[in-house]
Order: structure tokens, then C-alpha cells, then sequence
């Protein structure tokens, strides 16, 4: 490669001098491109479409370069992703040599994209970067896709037909596909949080599950009230909860940020709903029915108030890992998923938790790289089945086996997540599309954890709005907006909650926020709206 001498000297040399980053780098120990055609999850992609064998001798694409942050989930069991097993493999399949590279800090991306040589490839968090994908293709530093993943991407490219909406997600406003993402490839992937609540405290206050806000409100008084945890002392806290998780302010059809309603981009906090969720949490706080020192807690202290069988309900995570540390410690201690939250008795939800199908990450070509062709097929591999396999559930024999055409995972790998992490990349990120089974394997270790799933998906989630991509000046814009909003925001509703505002002063707080130009964000939001509902 015509970086390959002195990319990483380069890079590091620069990162010591203004920042003093570092980059850890290693030639990976092994990767034959390309086999048969086909989806990585079920019912997203087809049948073989073709297949582009590499020959390892006579292809120009010996080596490349790689770019790319290390997930915590990773780099819990590896230094560098050239120790993954997947990618071993893939060294073993495709016949190329990888050297990966990654930053230590955030700050490493831009002072890279300064720099005229770059690593071949370039995976990162596009939609969030100043100016987007769309001004590092204009300024050179990485490279359209559209002419080549059509001449040498058969994969990526039946992906992209079988499921239109993933061309819509990938594409700039402009019309430009400029990475290979990283998709979730089911709906069942899309929500893992919601409310929970402990299942044998209403056994001992004698109520159901409940449904309503109101019928949470008198569900969270029989804990404060009735003694649920059966020791004589009224310690319990029903309820641990911030304001800004979405757990009940779904009751209301409105989040606290941006989302839309019938093609209207909206902000929460400055509708009428919010006003009544803030009124309904205040008056929650000031009855003790939400931890009084909700501020302050951090997951740490959160988990030993739950498991120190003080704590009643509370947003959550995938259920069972509270569930599995309190076995065999409490005999009736269970958390079990509640529906996400109405106002009315019968009402469907109208939202829930859900993450985007594209979270804006994948991998892009630099405009330094040489062979692009080759790369671009090198990357396509991933979308194939067996490359969907791979980043998926790792090396068959090894980490998963085949069970009537179903890829199971080793029973051993689950009871030492760490080791799994060496095998599969579908707990972090990367350019392929992440797999339903594999949540299909991990939600059932914990009691309870794919019943959570199935119950926080019950709702409509037809106001979630995608990852759109404002213009750069309009970026630019925005970020000045909402980093100010954001900052101020979140203590005038703590303020409100605690008592310490009074709610008579709150249409004069959504005053102010429309003071320091919240409508103009939303009209900054809406234009990013419709362009991404006219992109082909």
C-alpha cells in the first residue's frame, strides 16, 4: 500500500506533537474475499447473487490500513482488533493483511481528517461530526461510493435493494453513500430499556402490573406505604428515575428532545404535555415516591439499593442481571418488564424506546487509499452470509455451531462474556448488519430478558425520527443552540421537580428557551427532516 510505510510513523508523530495521543497499531495475524451473497439477518437480504473469489497472489490488495475506535466491550479482551478472532479469519478468507489503528481520545478523528495521509479506511460517527460525511467528501478526505459498490459489491448492493429504507439511511442529502454501516438488521434489535418493577413486591402489596400513570402513581404508594419488602421499617424507594429517561414521558406521546408527528418535527420540552410530565414527577418527588437523591445516584449505587432490597421500580436495561446476582441471596427477589406507560386504560402505547436502525457509525475510503475497488469487495465481504456469520457469532466450531441452519452459541461463551467479545463484534459495532439471533441467544441468560424485549416493543414508535444530517453551516448553527438549551434545561426541570422552582414559573422557562432560539433548531431539524424524506 502507498501509505502503508509511513502512515502509522506519520500519525503518531503528529498526535505525540499537538496532543499527545498515541495509536496502537499491530499487523494482524490473519484474513479470501468475498463468498456467496446474502443477508446477515433474517428476511433482509437473498439468495447468492455471486461469488468474488480473491486470488492471493495476483491481487493488488496485499495490505490496508484501518481506522477505527475500540468498543469498551472489546478492549475488555484485546489491545488491538488484529487479536480478534473474527478478523483473524477474515485475514485467513481474503488473503489480506490489516493494520489497525486506533485513537485513545475522541479529539483523534479531527486531528486525523487534517491530515493529506490517511489510513485506507476510516470507520467512525459520520452523521455527528462537524460538517457530516457530505463535507469530507467535498474537502477530499474521503471518497462517493455509489459507482463502486454497484460494479464491486454484489452483497452491500442486494442489501441495498431488498431493503430501500437502508439506502435512505445511508445516503447524504446530496445522494452520496459514503460508508459501509453498521445496521441492525431486525426490529427486536431497536429496544432494549424500559420500565421495571419488582414482581414480589406487588405479590406482597397485592396489585398488578400497572398500565396507567395513575395506576402507577397508586402502585408506587402501596410500596412507600404497605412495607413490600416485609423487614418493619419503611426504607423502601419505590421509584428510581431521572427525568430525561423516556420511562414515563412516553404516556404523554412526547420525548424530551426532538421527534415528529404527522412530518412535523417537534421539541418536548416546550409542548403543553411536557408541562403536565413535569407537574406529575414533582408531585411523585414530593410524596417520596422517587429516590430523593436521584440526582446524585450512579448505576453503582442504584444496583445496591436494588439489591440491598430498597429500591421497587426503575428505568432499566434488558432484565436478569439484577435477577441472576440476587439468586440464591433473596428467595422471592424478581424484576419483570412493565409496559411501557398510557394515560388511558386500553390506550396503545404511542412510544417506547428505540434506537435508530443506523446510529450514523460505519466505515469510509479515504481518498488516500489506492485499489479502491479491491477495498470496496474487501469491505462487501462483510454483508455476505458468510461474513454476516462471522462479525456475528465468530468462528463456526469455535465460538458457535450450526443447529438445523441455526448459528448457537456455546453455552461456555455466555458464562465468560469477555471471551465472546474476542469472537464477535454484534455487542459493539462495525460494517455489517447485526444479527436477531444473536439477541434471540442473549436475552434468554437472564430470567426474564426476552420477555422484557417483547413487552418494551409494544408500542407504535411512529414519531421517532431518523439520524438526519443538517447542512455544515446549519450544523454549525444547531450545535450552538442545543448545547446552550441542553446545559440550561436540565437544571431548571431538576429545579422544578425538587420544588426548589415553582411550576408557576415554567411557561416562563419555555419562554426562555424559545428566547435562546429552540424554534429556530426545530426549523434547522424540519429542513434536515425533509431532505431526508425526499432522498430516492
Amino acid at each position: 500500500m502507498a501509505l502503508k510505510g509511513n502512515l502509522t510513523r506519520g500519525l503518531c508523530s503528529l498526535f505525540f506533537l499537538v496532543l499527545a495521543l498515541s495509536l496502537v497499531s499491530c499487523k494482524s495475524d490473519g484474513i479470501q474475499t468475498g463468498q456467496e451473497a446474502g443477508s446477515t439477518a433474517e428476511g433482509t437480504g437473498g439468495e447468492a447473487i455471486s461469488n468474488i473469489e480473491a486470488n492471493k497472489t495476483d491481487s493488488p490488495l496485499q495490505s490496508l490500513t484501518y481506522y477505527t475506535f475500540l468498543n469498551s466491550n472489546t478492549a475488555a479482551s484485546l489491545k488491538n482488533l488484529s487479536q480478534h478472532e473474527a478478523y483473524k479469519k477474515k485475514r485467513e478468507i481474503t488473503g489480506v493483511d490489516v493494520e489497525f489503528i486506533h485513537p485513545d481520545n475522541d479529539h483523534s478523528l479531527q486531528l486525523l481528517m487534517t491530515s493529506d495521509e490517511l489510513p485506507d479506511i476510516i470507520e467512525a460517527g459520520w452523521i455527528s461530526l462537524p460538517g457530516g460525511p457530505e463535507k469530507y467528501i467535498k474537502d477530499g478526505k474521503i471518497i462517493s461510493l455509489n459507482d463502486y459498490i454497484d460494479k464491486y459489491a454484489p452483497n452491500f448492493s442486494k442489501l441495498l435493494e431488498d431493503n430501500p429504507e437502508y439506502k435512505k439511511l445511508i445516503t447524504t442529502d446530496d445522494g452520496n453513500i459514503y460508508a459501509f454501516p453498521f445496521l441492525r438488521g431486525d426490529p427486536s434489535l431497536l429496544t432494549f430499556r424500559g420500565l421495571a418493577i419488582r414482581k414480589d413486591w406487588l405479590v406482597n402489596v397485592q396489585m398488578d402490573i400497572p398500565e396507567t400513570i395513575d395506576e402507577w402513581y397508586a402502585v408506587l404508594k402501596a410500596f412507600k406505604e404497605q412495607d413490600p419488602n416485609k423487614n418493619g421499617q419503611a426504607d423502601e424507594i419505590p421509584l428510581y428515575i431521572r427525568w430525561d429517561d423516556l420511562g414515563f414521558l412516553v404516556a404523554w406521546g412526547i420525548k424530551k428532545d426532538f421527534y415528529q408527528v404527522d412530518g412535523i418535527v417537534k421539541y418536548g420540552l416546550i409542548e403543553p404535555e411536557f408541562k403536565q410530565y413535569v407537574a406529575t414527577m414533582k408531585r411523585w418527588y414530593a410524596e417520596g415516591l422517587i429516590d430523593p437523591d436521584y440526582i446524585i445516584t450512579d448505576n453503582r449505587l442504584r444496583e445496591t439499593k436494588l439489591t440491598g432490597d430498597k429500591l421497587g421500580a426503575q428505568y432499566s436495561y434488558t432484565i436478569g442481571k439484577e435477577n441472576e446476582l440476587m439468586k440464591g441471596i433473596h428467595p422471592t427477589f424478581e424484576m419483570i418488564a412493565a409496559p411501557n406507560p398510557v394515560l388511558n386504560k386500553g390506550d396503545v402505547p404511542i412510544l417506547g424506546q428505540q434506537d435508530p436502525v443506523y446510529n450514523g457509525y460505519g466505515a469510509a475510503i479515504s481518498a488516500s487509499a489506492n485499489h479502491i475497488a479491491e477495498l470496496v469487495k474487501w469491505m462487501d465481504f462483510n454483508y455476505s452470509q458468510q461474513g454476516g456469520l462471522l462479525f456475528n457469532f465468530g468462528v463456526e466450531g469455535e465460538s458457535y455451531t450450526m443447529v438445523d441452519g441455526y448459528p448457537k452459541i456455546k453455552d461456555v461463551f455466555w458464562k465468560e462474556p469477555t471471551s465472546l467479545d474476542r469472537y464477535i463484534l454484534s455487542s459493539s459495532y462495525g460494517p455489517f448488519v447485526q444479527d436477531k439471533r444473536w439477541m434471540e441467544q442473549k436475552s434468554v441468560q437472564w430470567k426474564n430478558g426476552r420477555d422484557s424485549l417483547q413487552t418494551w416493543m409494544n408500542a407504535e414508535n411512529k414519531r421517532h425520527l431518523p439520524r438526519l444530517s443538517p447542512s455544515e453551516k446549519e450544523r454549525s448553527e444547531f450545535d450552538t443552540i442545543i448545547s446552550d438549551i441542553n446545559l440550561f434545561a436540565s437544571e431548571m426541570v431538576d429545579k422544578f421537580i425538587l420544588g426548589v422552582e415553582p411550576m408557576e414559573h415554567y411557561d416562563q422557562f419555555v419562554n426562555t428557551l424559545k428566547n435562546m432560539g429552540i424554534e429556530r433548531a426545530i426549523a434547522i431539524q424540519q429542513s434536515a427532516f425533509n431532505r431526508y424524506n425526499s432522498r430516492q
